[in-house]
């Protein structure tokens, strides 16, 4: 059976390409095949004509094997050995995981990232080692310590009027209507809710 795979045209980039030579598993018989790399790649073909052979008996199997390498010999000996695909080589290939579609669940938000968990590393990644941005000013994002914060209201903003937000309920679900009304006797300028159960108290306060 013929086995269609998507192609493009070799470049003079050695990496920029998974070459696979003499693939044998199964029913395909000494297949090579060049795959372009950072690409969708969609292999199709009638029924038995060696798609899921090649894509995940033998690309798959060899990245997995690779994966597996990568571990700690300690790590190895709790997974076990894998062995080699039938074929005879594979170059520019990494070290890979597969997800089955049928075992994404129902959630229809749910992504390799998040199925994988490579997500909570991903986001744990950003926040530590990356640069926020203002998606308004479009200027970096820095962080204050509390000397820092007073010294930045007592020269930038003297003179002028300002607004100190302090949490007042946190993580907590419910009705706090009487606590507002006690909040409202006791002079308090305004008070407000947002729709993640957490409940702000605003003081107005004069000039420094």
């Amino acid at each position: 059976m013929p086995l269609y795979f998507s192609m493009q045209k070799k470049d003079s980039s050695k990496d920029s390409f998974i070459e696979i030579y003499g693939a044998r598993e199964h029913n395909l018989r000494n297949i090579d095949l060049s795959i372009p790399r950072n690409k969708l790649v969609v292999i199709t073909g009638l029924s038995g004509s060696g798609k899921s052979s090649i894509a995940f008996d033998t690309i798959y199997a060899e990245g997995q094997r690779r994966y597996i390498e990568s571990f700690s010999a300690y790590a190895r000996q709790f997974l076990g050995n894998m062995e080699r695909p039938d074929v005879d080589k594979i170059t520019g290939l990494s070290p890979v995981i597969s997800i089955e579609q049928k075992t994404t669940g129902k959630n229809p938000r749910s992504t390799v990232g998040t199925i994988t968990e490579i997500y909570d590393f991903m986001r744990l990644l950003f926040a530590r080692a990356g640069d926020a941005f203002s998606y308004n000013t479009g200027e970096k994002m820095v962080r204050y310590s509390e000397q820092q914060i007073l010294e930045l209201i007592l020269n930038d903003y003297e003179g002028m009027r300002i607004s100190m937000l302090a949490p007042l309920i946190k993580g907590r679900k419910g009705h706090y209507r009487e606590l507002f009304e006690q909040i409202s006797r006791k002079r308090a300028s305004e008070s407000s809710k947002d729709g993640e159960q957490r409940h702000y108290l605003r003081y107005e306060t004069r000039p420094i």
